[in-house]
């Protein structure tokens, strides 16, 4: 996790001249000869950054913990907000006027800086209501993870806190996300409704149990190796989040080795552990080497190095996961065990036909959609008894639906291949993830929730699926119960992406927590800038807030990334069956003609 620069100057920042650029960081403005651009908050913040330390070369995991304090973030997210505060100065890579790279160092601001002159602070109207608070009490800043969770939709008064109040507020959080994860993990049977939150109680028991920490497996050689790596990763994740009595937690992204300093927020207090390893494959010899150590002292407990043929893939990773299991503090029974045995295709050339498709279907982007529906029809072809296959197919039209890509009638088809799916593996978690976001989208919520429900009790450690009932939560009216389940998630899968830190900035946004849901979905756009629900949100909020320019200035940015958005025509579409919310939503997007 990202710790703040404690060298960060976090006054107001002066008013700047930037090479030939005039720049505001309190307006997120840059201007030059009549011109005037405005930025992003995480670009003018990476601007003033490099300019308070004038031509110092500042390492990548330097402006990572600055930019984002306390956060998870990979490395694609500094590129992408350098990438766009280079365009809006009119830099390049090729030939920098303003912004170096230095290779294998960091980044520096080459161009002449003057400081003008040190603005006031402007105050917000809810933080003006605030002057009568204790003048010794610090200001704190907000964080993503941990505001208090709201009882009730309306926004509580906001105060002052102490570092300590934050630090309680913070174990809370903590402690609220385990107990809601112990009950899901030990409660049995079908709820035709939506998961109460309400109900959750923790377990002495659940609060001890061990947790694994699956880094991502680093492939030492090309693409194929690095697709091999990214499904071990995620099959050694599925397969432990099985097992009764383990909390798995997935680190980083798989097929990439984690980011140096990066850590992850702390789970249970049982004994935690560490698995991690490497990948190589000439495309007939398997070479992999596994390791399990204790994350607090580091001391390694056991490894292992398999070199196979490539045919006996499977069998490798079935002895991998038995070998595991040996090493933890654990009872693992023999009917477990024969489960985890059943891999879903022995087919190696149709496995690797589905990871395909899964890198694909990740980008969430419609000609990346299709190519993943063509792997995974490759993969059944191959092996029609593939479940994993048909479930992969259900998502790709799932997902033409819901980005408008493809009408109603997509809907139908997933729903077809999803229940295939779950009739060839009924105990595949991924099945009933897969119907119970199908359902979502056909706003049948209670059946969705009875489908998610089944996925965790398969799964206990399903962050996917924590994820999806925080968003039902929310949908059906029920927003403040969506923020443990949606921190859970993001404990058991910090690197998600941008989905998660969306889900939690809309829940927050619709109990009236306005600031904390400005930052998370800040976040959201940070990994992904083309989410156009997020910058809906974050305009929304931010026309809350009082910012009227910065809700405008998404506005526009939804017209570039979709140039024939029509509020109409989402809002027709969306799964929200909360009629307040649809009105709350409507009236938001009407303030910015779209």
């Amino acid at each position: 996790m990202n710790t703040p620069d404690e060298t960060a100057d976090l006054s107001p920042p002066a008013t700047l001249q930037v090479g030939e650029w005039r720049v505001v960081p309190e307006l997120n403005q840059i201007g030059r000869a009549g011109e005037s651009v405005r930025l992003e908050p995480k670009a003018i913040e990476l601007l003033v950054y490099l300019a308070q330390r004038g031509g110092e070369v500042i390492g990548r995991e330097q402006l990572l913990a600055a930019l984002w304090p306390g956060v998870i973030v990979g490395d694609n997210a500094l590129t992408q907000v350098v990438t766009k505060l280079r365009k809006a100065l009119g830099d390049t890579a090729r030939e920098p006027a303003y912004i170096e790279a230095i290779p294998k160092r960091g980044y520096r601001l080459i161009a002449a800086v003057r400081q003008l002159e040190r603005p006031q602070r402007p105050q917000r109207p809810e933080l003006a209501q605030r002057a009568t608070a204790p003048a010794d009490v610090p200001d704190a800043a907000p964080a993503p993870l941990t505001p208090p969770t709201p009882q009730a939709p309306q926004a509580p008064p906001r105060r002052w806190m102490t570092s300590g109040a934050l630090a309680g507020l913070a174990a809370l959080g903590v402690a609220l996300a385990l107990a809601v994860a112990a009950w899901w993990t030990q409660r049995a049977g079908d709820d035709a409704g939506a998961p109460d939150v309400a109900r959750s109680s923790s377990s002495p028991s659940a609060a001890r149990l061990p947790t694994v920490v699956v880094r991502p497996i680093e492939a030492i050689g090309e693409d194929a190796e690095k697709l091999m790596a990214r499904g071990l990763t995620a099959d050694l994740v599925n397969d432990l989040s099985k097992v009764v009595g383990l909390e798995v937690v997935s680190a980083g992204t798989p097929g990439a080795p984690p980011r140096p300093g990066a850590t992850v927020a702390a789970g249970p207090a049982g004994r935690r552990y560490d698995l991690g390893g490497t990948l190589q494959s000439d495309g007939r010899t398997l070479r992999l080497h596994i390791q399990l150590a204790e994350s607090d002292s580091g001391r390694p407990l056991w490894s292992q190095r398999f070199e196979r043929e490539l045919r006996d893939l499977f069998a490798v990773q079935d002895e991998l996961v038995r070998r595991i299991l040996e090493q933890l503090p654990i009872k693992v029974s023999q009917a477990e065990l024969s489960a985890l045995a059943r891999r879903y295709t022995r087919n190696v050339t149709a496995y690797e036909h589905f990871q395909r498709g899964q890198a694909a279907v990740q980008a969430r982007r419609r000609a990346q959609n299709l190519l993943a529906r063509e792997w995974y029809w490759k993969a059944v072809e191959l092996d029609p008894a593939f479940a994993r296959a048909y479930a992969g197919l259900a998502m790709t039209h799932a997902l033409a639906y819901q980005l408008g890509w493809e009408d109603e009638a997509a809907l139908g088809r997933a729903l077809e291949f999803a229940r295939t799916a779950e009739q060839m593996s009924p105990d595949m978690p991924e099945a009933h993830w897969v119907l119970g976001f199908v359902e979502t989208q056909r706003r049948r919520h209670a059946e969705a929730a009875r489908h998610l429900q089944r996925a965790l009790r398969l799964n206990p450690s399903y962050a996917d699926a924590y994820a999806l009932l925080g968003g039902i939560k929310t949908y059906t009216g029920q927003p403040a119960d969506s923020v443990p389940l949606l921190r859970t998630a993001l404990r058991l899968n910090p690197d998600a992406g941008s989905l998660y830190f969306l889900l939690l900035g809309r829940a927050l946004y619709f109990v009236g927590d306005h600031e904390q849901a400005r930052v998370n979905l800040e976040q959201a756009l940070a990994r992904n800038a083309e989410n156009v629900e997020a910058r809906i949100y974050l305009a929304a909020t931010l026309h809350a807030l009082g910012d009227r320019a910065g809700a405008g200035w998404q506005a526009d940015e939804i017209r570039v990334i979709e140039p024939a958005f029509s509020a109409g025509r989402w809002l027709a579409t969306y799964p929200m069956t909360d009629r307040r919310q649809q009105e709350r939503l409507e009236q938001a997007l009407r303030q910015f003609g779209l």
